[in-house]
């Protein structure tokens, strides 16, 4: 999974007054959780861009100065109800042997036969929650639907892995074509375009029937 590095320092004062002084000085307030104690800082709210405005998953590298760094995850992030502006973010650090809890986006390959038939393409979960070890984090959860016809759906019970768990029943749905009032079976449009060949394959042998012979 690719990595982003957030170069922040540690916050000595964590009050409502000095954390007001951090968002008017354009910085993020944040807490790394996972460790032996939280680990209170801070980091320029710029540096978070790539982070929290992308669909793509990400681990982070959490560097503090002096050496000090620390692998992973964000966890949970606020925003102003207003402005939009990043409030306060938690991480929670990463360790080989700790499996961690992240959600990672769907993406989908091909083309379904139900769309093309008229069918709608109705894709329920773009981002589905796995437990894994840091090290078995997908960076994206690759689901096709080049088989997917009208009334037909794609689980989480048919995109399992031996490297992560989902934290989701297997029933739930992660995309299906729905019928609309356009839509054609696809085996209805077959057998349809099948009979109107044999009608059209009776007519001209009976017009060679009648024809006259020629001499």
């Amino acid at each position: 999974m690719q990595s982003i590095t957030i170069n922040g320092s540690k916050r000595e004062s964590v009050g409502k007054v000095a954390t007001k002084a951090l968002r008017n000085a354009e910085l993020v307030p944040c807490v790394l959780y996972g460790g032996e104690a939280p680990i209170h800082f801070s980091a320029e709210e710029k540096s978070f861009k790539n982070l929290v405005y992308t669909a793509n998953a990400h681990t982070v590298v959490i560097e503090l100065g002096d050496g000090e760094k620390y692998e992973a995850v964000m966890q949970d992030i606020q925003f102003h109800p207003v402005t939009d502006r990043i409030l306060h973010i938690d991480f929670y650090q990463l360790f080989e042997d700790k499996p961690v809890t992240m959600r990672i986006p769907v993406k989908l390959h091909g083309s379904a036969p139900g769309v093309m038939n008229g069918g709608r393409l109705m894709f329920r979960k773009r981002k589905l929650t796995v437990k894994a070890l840091p090290a078995d984090l997908p960076d994206v959860i690759n689901v096709d639907i080049s088989k997917l016809r009208i009334g037909g759906n794609i689980s989480v019970a048919d995109v399992l892995s031996n490297d992560f768990t989902f934290l989701h029943p297997d029933n739930t749905t992660i995309v299906q074509v729905k019928t609309s009032r356009n839509a054609v079976d696809e085996e209805e449009e077959t057998e349809e375009e099948g009979a109107e060949g044999a009608e059209g394959g009776e007519g001209a042998e009976g017009g060679d029937a009648e024809a006259p012979a020629t001499e």
